[in-house]
């Protein structure tokens, strides 16, 4: 069934108006997926268009794509997509900043601690010591990520665990904002052996400040770049001070499309989105900006990668960890981050004179508006 946008508008606008409790019909199902597959098969077509025109366009795999040079591709990405995974580890429960597109926006000063001198490995609390018993009892993981929220609040309790890794031989990487970074924290990330480092620039919108660290993390620390929510802001920031960025000698750039959760919606309330293989519901401009960002770098050859981590990376991570954990054939964690399916949020696009479904068909009887039983 490749339903009409008008028809899709209409059922939508009557969805949005359903009590939350309210549970669909089989049939109303089946308008919705419909609705889904024409808004996504509209995206992908016109992201194929854009991926058309770059010319050095490559896949890792075909678990995700990137432009740039290959020998720079972040290694804890490989990890994620290739290796047994990615293992976060969690210490942190504070943040210096709050932006739209955090998955805790508005919910910062209520997000739970880990405990004192505890870390949080596999959704189990640990104390340093027990760091060598994880290690004599579980194989290596390829790779482990240290998330959760802003590190440098407290980054000194975190040399003494790098060293423990580091010891262990297992690839590291560590997320920040930069914001709080001095040439001295980041020396003493890099001598307790931290292999990655990853600037969500975005956050501080490209400030100069963060662009210096950037330069000085590259002194100490073998691989660092950039990884941040691809957003119309961020790409403006980013062009207007892309020189000194590039000058930094950083080695990847991580375009994260932006996928939203009942926290950060509303920050993007009004803009058109749409929902991946049922999942993650991102804003259509965010992985379009990404290719076009991957074409001006590709064109102008830029020295390091730029990584399209889209809402395709992110399903081809959930199968490779299910299937590293030997979980069933097609198992994964990928799934829509909202317990009822926000449908006011797809009218917009629906509203859009110049958003176009590729090829529509009459509904068939007894699914029109009117003819369906309750």
């Amino acid at each position: 069934m490749k339903i009409s946008k008008k028809d899709a508008l209409i059922w939508f606008e009557f969805f949005s108006m359903l009590p939350e409790e309210e549970e669909l019909m089989t049939k109303q199902q089946e308008i919705i997926y419909s609705t889904f597959a024409q808004i996504e098969a509209a995206i992908d077509h016109r992201n194929d268009m854009l991926i058309s025109e770059i010319k050095g366009f490559k896949t890792l795999k075909n678990r995700t794509y990137f432009v740039g040079n290959e020998s720079k591709f972040p290694k804890g990405c490989c990890s994620c997509l290739l290796g047994t995974g990615l293992s976060a580890i969690r210490k942190t429960n504070k943040c210096n900043i709050e932006c739209n597109f955090c998955y805790n926006y508005g919910q910062l000063e209520d997000v739970p601690p880990i405990g004192e001198g505890m870390w949080e490995i596999g959704g189990t609390k640990f104390y340093e010591k027990d760091i060598d018993l994880l290690l004599s009892t579980y194989q290596k993981p390829t790779g482990i990520a240290y998330v959760y929220l802003e590190p440098f609040m407290e980054i000194e309790k975190y040399y003494s665990v790098i060293k423990k890794f580091s010891d262990a031989q297992i690839h590291q990487h560590l997320y920040t904002n930069g914001i709080l970074a001095t040439e001295e924290t980041l020396k003493a990330l890099g001598e307790a052996g931290l292999n990655e480092i990853r600037f969500n620039l975005g956050a501080s919108k490209c400030s100069d400040k963060v662009i210096e660290n950037i330069r000085i993390a590259k002194k100490y620390i073998k691989n660092v770049g950039i990884e941040t929510p691809m957003t119309p802001e961020f790409f403006e920031a980013f062009l207007k001070k892309k020189q000194a960025i590039l000058e930094t000698g950083l080695d990847f750039i991580n375009c994260a499309e932006l996928h939203l959760n009942e926290n950060n919606i509303n920050n993007y309330y009004g803009e058109n989105m749409y929902i991946s293989r049922h999942g993650y519901i991102s804003p259509t401009w965010s992985r379009e900006l990404t290719l076009k960002f991957m074409k001006i770098a590709d064109e102008e050859k830029w020295d390091l990668v730029i990584h399209d981590c889209s809402n395709h990376t992110k399903f081809a991570r959930g199968l490779n960890l299910s299937s590293k954990e030997g979980k069933g054939f097609g198992v994964s964690n990928y799934a829509c981050e909202f317990a009822r399916i926000p449908y006011e949020v797809f009218l917009p696009i629906l509203r859009d004179d110049n958003f176009k479904f590729l090829c529509e068909e009459e509904l068939p009887d007894g699914y029109k508006p009117g003819e369906m039983m309750f």
